[in-house]
């Protein structure tokens, strides 16, 4: 079988959407694959959307709020205060196309397996039950090496 692994790093929205149409279009083709989500690509996966107080200890919970979560994604260019993502999505959808949204349900849908990096989500004093149920396990990087080994591998 085919292998697909991408490590998510970056949070910001167009990156994600990337990262999401490569997984969805490699898995509807039958490729085994796996998405780790690392330091701001974790936004996507938390189980709080909006901005909000995560993580343990003062300095955690305030980065928390600060990095923001799935609807708080930034575009990686001319972000304009926020306003771009929300025009892409109404483009996206104006032309058929799918939304980050969509992509994440398809992801789950077609059994995508999705991993939090254990070394940022102790940096961040976040723990598994900060993500969305999907998420199939916490690993290092050994262990992602290990699940991506005979494949191709992405960094976005």
């Amino acid at each position: 079988m085919k292998k697909l692994s991408i490590i998510l790093f970056s949070g910001d929205f167009d990156r994600a959407v990337a990262a999401f149409t490569l997984a969805t279009g490699a898995a509807a083709v039958n490729y085994q694959v796996n998405l780790f989500f690392t330091f701001w690509g974790l936004n996507v996966i938390k189980k709080k959307k909006g901005r909000s107080f995560t993580g343990k200890g003062v300095m955690a919970r305030f980065f928390g709020f600060l990095s923001g979560g799935f609807k708080n994604l930034p575009m990686s260019r001319l972000n304009f205060l926020g306003a771009s993502p929300k025009i892409m999505i109404s483009l996206m959808k104006k032309r058929n196309v799918a939304t980050l949204n969509d992509l994440l349900s398809a992801a789950i849908e077609l059994k995508i397996n999705l991993y939090a990096c254990e070394m940022s989500i102790h940096i961040l004093g976040l723990t598994k039950e900060d993500f969305i149920p999907e998420v199939k396990e916490v690993l290092g990087v050994p262990k992602f090496l290990e699940l991506s080994d005979g494949g191709e591998t992405l960094f976005i």
